[in-house]
């Protein structure tokens, strides 16, 4: 190849690079801009954000929305609400959808791939469709209106088990046949030496777990029926409409709902993204 070929070669691929590099920062931009926004609407005073056009910055940034929010609305209370559900959901989901990835990879007994293929069929049906006979189940228990119905129903999930069945299939079985040999029990196997090897997915389903726990809305607006156990997002719902026109105190409520999931993704974004890529390689 000449020098002459080479180098338009090489321009062409520069130019190829800035292309795309320019689409993903377009791209991210556009998806950024209204996350930016809200948070500038978060600190303008009172009634700014209802002007046309609406401003892009506050003229005097004010922390009165926060102030009101928390003081007047209650909202301490919704968030204390939110990350309690959502701890226990992702703790218990944890432990019950790795005990039983596990076992679908490694443990062998009757009708496992039977099972197996009966809960990937379940992902096609709605979760919607599964609500009133939940609730109707939440009633039969006495839980409605207490937090045990909004924490029990997402304790296990076919996408965890899916997930943690993928990485677990990677598990060298000469390694646990070893510790059976050694006198290891299932449990300790389990403890001891599964569980330190998943430690990739274990994070990435504890994003997925905590962040839908955290943003569900629906289920908790059924089975919470007493205003004092509201979740946050449901608390912001009811909030929205006895303060239709406080646009302001509205965005305060959505940053204050963002920035916990928002902060999990990032300090775990590197464990997030290696045990996505190493699940689907291995798996």
């Amino acid at each position: 190849m000449s020098r002459i070929a080479a180098y338009h070669e090489v321009g062409a691929t520069r130019w190829s690079a800035w292309a795309v590099n320019g689409a993903l920062i377009a791209l991210a931009v556009v998806a950024l801009a209204p996350l930016a926004w809200m948070l500038s609407v978060s600190f303008m005073p009172t009634g700014e954000a209802s002007g046309f056009p609406p401003p892009l910055l506050p003229s005097a940034i004010t922390f009165d929305n926060y102030h009101e929010l928390f003081a007047r609305a209650g909202m301490g209370r919704y968030f204390a609400n939110s990350l309690m559900i959502s701890a226990a959901i992702t703790v218990g989901a944890l432990l019950i959808n790795t005990m039983a990835g596990y076992a679908f990879a490694k443990l062998r007994f009757k009708g496992r791939e039977r099972i197996f293929q009966i809960l990937l069929a379940a992902l096609v049906i709605p979760a919607q469709v599964a609500m009133l006979p939940l609730f109707l189940m939440m009633k039969g228990m006495g839980l409605v209106n207490s937090f045990g119905a909004v924490v029990i129903p997402g304790l296990a999930t076919v996408f965890g088990i899916f997930l943690v069945r993928q990485y677990a299939r990677s598990i060298p079985d000469e390694l646990l046949e070893a510790a059976r040999i050694d006198g290891a029990g299932e449990m300790r196997i389990f403890f001891q030496i599964v569980l330190p090897m998943l430690k990739p997915v274990l994070v990435t389903l504890t994003i997925f777990t905590f962040m839908a726990a955290w943003n569900d809305f629906m289920w908790p607006l059924i089975v919470l029926t007493d205003q004092t156990n509201y979740t946050l997002p449901v608390a912001l719902a009811a909030l929205s409409r006895e303060h239709i026109q406080d646009v302001e105190m509205m965005m305060a409520g959505a940053v204050v709902t963002v920035i916990p999931v928002l902060l999990l993704f990032l300090a775990l974004q590197r464990y997030y993204i290696q045990g996505l890529l190493l699940g689907s390689v291995k798996g």
